[in-house]
């Protein structure tokens, strides 16, 4: 078993790389999540390596995968299951839906209606899922990796803001630049994909026995005074309808863990909270319509707050 997280992170990150070039950033947000127990929203225009930055992911972890195309006329009971009768012996039969599995991407989840989008609300914050009454625990590690498209507003619902919520962080990943991409077409030029070579190189044990170690990691209290400030400054903004949530400001903490983990120490820094703050919080924030009218962004308004609160173990 692997006892140290950095080396799981790399050899994670190693054979994710395979498929996804030039991306390191993106990818170990996605590894942070996985030790965090989070879930991931990776929101970006189309064709730039959401679904395969998931799937490389999944296929990366000796994890049970499943995946769903969220459209129209997906229904809740085919991601959460159903009870049916069976006709040979007369009695209730639980069907499994999409969600019965480890690591379960969800494509394109803002394709799909609210009521189908509000069926991953219990599964996400809870791991586990109820039908008809009957609530089933969810494998162990479980994690969503959900994908969207921000520009394609045609057939399309917002996720609703306790949806938003519930995803530990937001990930992008943007063009390549030409040198990356022409790496791309030398992988992808051939016969087979990249895809089909990956294989696990972690086990579920090994993703549980991280996560375990992630929460031990030392957060004082000068560190979370300064996660409720810039939480609380959220909330006062004048330019933003809605602030982060105590849900948001635990996720912040845990992803500092994480990254104190990654960098060999067992305590958190500040500047491990200012790392973690946009992919962690922007997603929670909601503009006022004046805001929006002027041009200004979440991650805007964060990276301001940021700059202006008093960081501690600095001077001013």
């Amino acid at each position: 078993m692997i006892t140290d997280p950095r080396s799981l992170i790399y050899a994670l990150l190693q054979n994710v790389r395979q498929v996804i070039v030039g991306k390191d950033e993106a990818i170990e947000l996605a590894l942070i999540a996985l030790l965090c127990r989070g879930h991931v929203l990776i929101e970006d225009v189309p064709g730039v390596g959401k679904t395969t930055l998931a799937s490389a992911l999944a296929r990366s972890l000796n994890c049970s995968f499943r995946r769903i195309q969220f459209t129209p006329d997906v229904m809740p009971s085919d991601v959460t299951g159903f009870t049916m009768v069976n006709m040979s012996t007369g009695e209730m039969e639980f069907k499994p839906g999409a969600v019965d599995t480890q690591i379960l991407l969800a494509d394109e989840i803002n394709r799909t209606s609210p009521k189908t989008q509000s069926s991953l609300l219990e599964v996400m914050e809870e791991g586990q899922s109820t039908v008809d009454g009957v609530t089933r625990q969810l494998p162990r590690p479980f994690m969503v990796l959900a994908t969207q498209n921000p520009i394609d507003f045609v057939g399309t619902y917002p996720l609703p803001e306790a949806q938003m919520d519930r995803f530990f962080l937001r990930i992008t990943i943007g063009y390549p630049t030409v040198e990356e991409e022409l790496d791309v077409l030398d992988r992808y030029s051939g016969q087979e994909s990249p895809m089909k070579t990956l294989s696990p190189v972690c086990s579920a044990q090994e993703v549980l026995h991280m996560q375990d170690m992630v929460g031990t990691v030392y957060c004082s209290r000068e560190v979370r005074v300064y996660v409720a400030t810039i939480a609380a400054a959220t909330r006062g903004h004048n330019a933003l309808q809605l602030g982060v949530s105590p849900r948001g400001s635990i996720a912040l903490v845990r992803a500092a863990q994480a990254c104190a983990v990654l960098s060999g120490r067992d305590y958190i820094l500040p500047d491990d909270v200012r790392r973690m703050a946009l992919p962690v919080l922007s997603h929670r924030l909601i503009l006022t319509p004046e805001a929006r009218m002027r041009g200004m962004t979440a991650e805007g308004i964060l990276r301001q707050l940021l700059d202006t609160l008093a960081v501690p173990g600095k001077q001013a």
